[in-house]
């Protein structure tokens, strides 16, 4: 009788066997150590994935900007422009006073709305939602973005120049944001909360270094580029959030000739 030999995962073994234990335990071995080698691999690939979708709606946000200063003569727009009805109207929308959580959004009332497509171009996927660690301030995601509260006017002052600025390519406009909350419940101070929200400062701590521990801004010349949490810029409060300030000189205005101030 002719024996068909077989070579399977590198054993050899004669036609109608079964697989021994050995065999099968091997087997299983090999398959788990390349699951641990594809595994984080996948998850960094994911990470990449949602980090260039957020530099895309930052790149956004750049240009709605440069079509607003555009039409309104280089004159940038106020964090907060008022109250209207039951809420407020911010730069990225409006937002119903009310309970954290339970409040509406319409962001047809920002400023950039009507150079923005799609409107989703304000949410950042990495900005885990439905993490137990975080505070929604709306009924649902509203925005995931800050905008330099040194661009917004006091509201008694002309708007800011922005033609007066020396260095476009040196002042950021937009970058990830957030905040740890410790005054609003759900959140307490024995147990803070990470929430979104719609400003940056150089000497307050809400940008959030959620990619990779980087913060992704852009510049008012259009570019982008990352920037990397420090140690001591870092709100400790809830320190796996990955929340901190930014260097001063990303976000202050230097007035260049030409310019009063």
């Amino acid at each position: 009788m002719r024996i068909r030999i077989e070579r399977v995962w590198g054993w050899v073994r004669a036609a109608g066997r079964g697989y021994s234990i050995m065999e099968l335990m091997v087997t299983v071995a090999v398959i788990s150590a390349l699951g641990s080698l594809l595994l984080p691999a996948l998850s960094r690939a994911r990470a990449q994935t949602r980090q260039a979708q957020c530099l895309s709606s930052l790149r956004q946000l750049g240009l709605a900007c440069a079509l607003y200063w555009d039409d309104y003569q280089q004159r940038a727009f106020r964090y907060r422009t008022g109250k209207h009805r039951d809420g407020v109207i911010y730069w990225f929308g409006w937002l119903q006073d009310g309970r954290e959580g339970e409040r509406a959004f319409d962001p047809a009332a920002g400023a950039l709305q009507a150079y923005l497509t799609p409107s989703t171009v304000g949410l950042c996927p990495s900005l885990r939602y439905a993490s137990s660690a975080f505070k929604l301030k709306a009924s649902g995601p509203a925005w995931g973005f800050g905008y330099n509260l040194n661009l917004s006017a006091p509201p008694a002052s002309p708007a800011i120049d922005l033609s007066l600025v020396a260095d476009p390519s040196r002042l950021g406009v937009f970058a990830d944001s957030a905040q740890i909350n410790t005054f609003q419940l759900p959140a307490t101070p024995e147990r803070p909360l990470l929430e979104e929200f719609y400003y940056v400062h150089q000497d307050e701590p809400t940008v959030h270094f959620r990619h990779e521990e980087k913060a992704q801004l852009v510049f008012a010349d259009g570019h982008a580029s990352g920037e990397r949490l420090r140690l001591e810029a870092q709100d400790l409060r809830l320190p796996a959030a990955r929340v901190g300030r930014l260097p001063a000189e990303k976000l202050i205005l230097q007035p260049g000739r030409g310019s009063s101030r």
